[in-house]
């Protein structure tokens, strides 16, 4: 049985020689970490490379991405399909091994990390999912739910400003089911961090709430292995392990330094780096003791079998809750969804409602949480502003993990990455609420939700100038239009009751990629609709008011808008034009439309075409061409009532006639 260094040394050979063979990447940190590695996964996690999704595994996260050979290596070694050739094919184009660990590439990589604090984040919220469903699930002598979130991280995610948002959080809830390792190696790209990163980690992580382990050897088995043990025993605080390590731990020189941080060693100091680790093999060999050694699939495979076993007896016992787990865990929505949000949606219709959408937004929360008991919400501070509190909403507290909400305080992307934690843990549908204008606090977490493809729910409110007199500073001008630009992001600005139902039954119902649900603080008219245009609202646009015959001219509008648009159609039709108002609540699902229904909706002949959205104008150019006109924002706005601002920068019908008018 090959010995623990030996293990190792797997991990660093392997690093070493995929950033080599790529002439990329960074060989440091899977060095410097391989030790604590291999320690956690094969005498700690509980995983099963035969089944990467088993639902009761530990989740191990590598919040400092850019060390994925790591991880790679981890996967091939312990039996994951992901073989030698693929490690070969480390940062190459459409490989299985890109150049930070990708969500959906790689099978048991659960989340995508390379922005840095963001794994960290992520995995508080994989913590909290586990927390919620196990208080929910649990009972007497059935633990069916139970596992841990491991967290690699490194000085850089520390350094991040979101790595107090959420590791602050997760003091506060208590989630003894996170174990993160700190890879103190005092080293980051700029070189030895004394400079500029001089924090008292240790102490910072006690003020947070969290069981913190200093001074361990990184390098020592043993003191590693007795870390973990006590962090495992913590059931009420998240755990830090301090570990002191050094970067590209065994080369001769480069060794504690930035330039093995991201950077090749070099063909010669490699070679000298494996003289000095007794790693007496070619590129990419590694010994058929060394994979014995550390061969996991028997081990998991007897573990997930152990899982399903105690899992076919809490069947016996309790049959709804084990069905309940097994659909919220395989992502189905209930077998009577449909049907309900029908009649949900309908209900909306008949109470014909003159309301904010963001209480349109509380109402639809209502009507879905009690179909769907996976819904998991939380506002960022803002929940009586964002009208996140639905009657049956159940906080998070430490003492308290049967939740189905999480005060997130003032924590905007710190909410909004701990969310798609949630949402890559599984079981639960995360919604998070601020106000549209702190999407720029969030943007990066919602980039990284559609890059993973992953159902997470972004509830922004207070959606423009309707803001009102908390001033530009508060009042999102350019916010929609640069969400909408966001790959995979389906952005929802609807401008009634009835259209905020259906933009978040699409966004519960979406399973390929986040949403992002946009919502008024002013009261905006319910407008009458047929049963037909109500199914078309799903479509992202559709036509909601029109003339007999081909119209002479076309208003586009979404939001606090469309009334406008409505009303500025009745006085052009008085004046005798054929006018066809479009209300377009989802720009994005609109253009994934096929190409008939965007013609039957914006027909290609009908070129005098007006948009109007209180919004910069960038974007909608495309749908009214060279000869139409936008009536938008393409400034900052002021602080004053809203109804005085709508007028001051021309929303109001006159203006849209004007426009429409102008164009024929």
């Amino acid at each position: 049985m090959a010995s623990r260094r030996v293990l190792a040394n797997a991990i660093r050979a392997l690093s070493m020689d995929a950033v080599q063979k790529a002439n990329s990447g960074h060989p440091g940190a899977p060095m410097g970490m391989a030790d604590i590695a291999e320690v956690l996964w094969n005498d700690h996690m509980r995983h099963n490379p035969v089944n990467p999704k088993w639902p009761n595994r530990d989740r191990f996260v590598l919040s400092n991405g850019h060390g994925s050979m790591l991880i790679y290596s981890l996967l091939h070694l312990t039996g994951y399909d992901l073989s030698i050739e693929d490690l070969k094919q480390f940062r190459q184009l459409h490989s299985r091994t890109p150049g930070h660990p990708e969500y959906g590439y790689a099978p048991g990589v659960e989340t995508t990390t390379g922005p840095l604090g963001q794994g960290i984040t992520n995995a508080v919220g994989m913590a909290i999912a586990e927390k919620a469903l196990a208080a929910h699930f649990n009972k007497d002598g059935h633990k069916v739910v139970d596992h841990k979130t491991y967290v690699f991280l490194g000085d850089g995610c520390l350094m991040e400003g979101i790595s107090h948002e959420a590791c602050s959080l997760a003091g506060t809830l208590g989630l003894g089911n996170l174990i993160a390792f700190w890879d103190d190696n005092g080293i980051s790209i700029d070189g030895h961090v004394e400079g500029w990163f001089t924090d008292n980690t240790p102490k910072r992580f006690e003020a947070y709430g969290w069981h913190v382990i200093p001074d361990v050897d990184g390098h020592d088995s043993e003191a590693i292995n007795k870390a973990i043990e006590l962090a495992k025993v913590m059931t009420d605080k998240p755990t830090l392990i301090c570990c002191k390590t050094t970067i590209g731990f065994g080369a001769p020189n480069k060794a504690g330094t930035h330039a093995c941080h991201g950077a090749p060693l070099g063909e010669e100091e490699i070679n000298l780096t494996k003289a000095a680790l007794g790693w007496d093999h070619g590129p990419f060999e590694v010994p058929a003791e060394v994979y014995a050694g550390w061969d996991a699939k028997a081990k998991g495979t007897a573990a997930e079998k152990a899982w399903n076993e105690a899992f076919a007896a809490y069947k016996t016992a309790y049959p709804e809750l084990a069905a309940e787990f097994e659909r919220r865990m395989n992502g189905d929505l209930p077998a009577n969804w449909q049907a309900d949000a029908d009649s949900f949606v309908a209900s909306v219709n008949a109470q014909a409602k003159t309301t904010a959408t963001r209480l349109s937004s509380l109402a639809s929360i209502e009507g879905y949480a009690k179909l769907l008991p996976e819904i998991f919400g939380g506002s960022a501070d803002l929940g009586c502003s964002n009208m996140t509190e639905w009657s049956g909403y159940k906080p998070m507290r430490a003492n308290k993990p049967d939740a189905n909400y999480v005060n997130y305080g003032v924590r905007e992307f710190g909410m909004s990455a701990i969310m798609n934690g949630i949402a890559l843990h599984g079981g639960l549908i995360p919604f998070g609420a601020t106000f549209l204008m702190f999407s720029e606090y969030a943007r990066n977490a919602l980039r990284m939700a559609a890059l993973m493809k992953i159902r997470s729910i972004f509830v922004f409110t207070h959606d423009s100038i309707g803001l009102g007199e908390d001033g530009p500073t508060h009042q999102p001008i350019e916010q929609i239009a640069t969400l909408r630009m966001i790959p995979t992001m389906h952005v929802w600005r609807p401008c009634d009751a009835v259209e905020t139902a259906v933009s978040w039954r699409a966004a519960i119902e979406r399973k390929d990629g986040p949403s992002t649900l946009v919502f008024s603080r002013q009261n905006l008219p319910h407008i009458p609709r047929s049963e037909d245009q109500i199914q078309l609202i799903a479509r992202g646009g559709y036509i909601l008011s029109d003339s007999e015959g081909q119209p002479d001219a076309i208003i586009i509008a979404t939001g606090s808008e469309v009334e406008l648009a409505v009303k500025a159609a009745d006085e052009l039709r008085a004046k005798g034009s054929k006018i066809r108002v479009v209300s377009m609540p989802s720009t994005n699902v609109f253009d994934a439309q096929d190409a008939e229904y965007r013609e039957s909706v914006l027909p290609a002949a009908v070129t005098k075409r007006v948009a109007v959205e209180a919004g910069v104008t960038e974007g909608w150019w495309r749908y009214v061409g060279s000869n139409g006109k936008i009536v938008g924002i393409d400034h900052f706005g002021e602080s004053a009532p809203a109804g005085l601002l709508f007028k001051e920068f021309g929303f109001t019908v006159e203006n849209v006639v004007k426009h429409v008018e102008a164009v024929l």
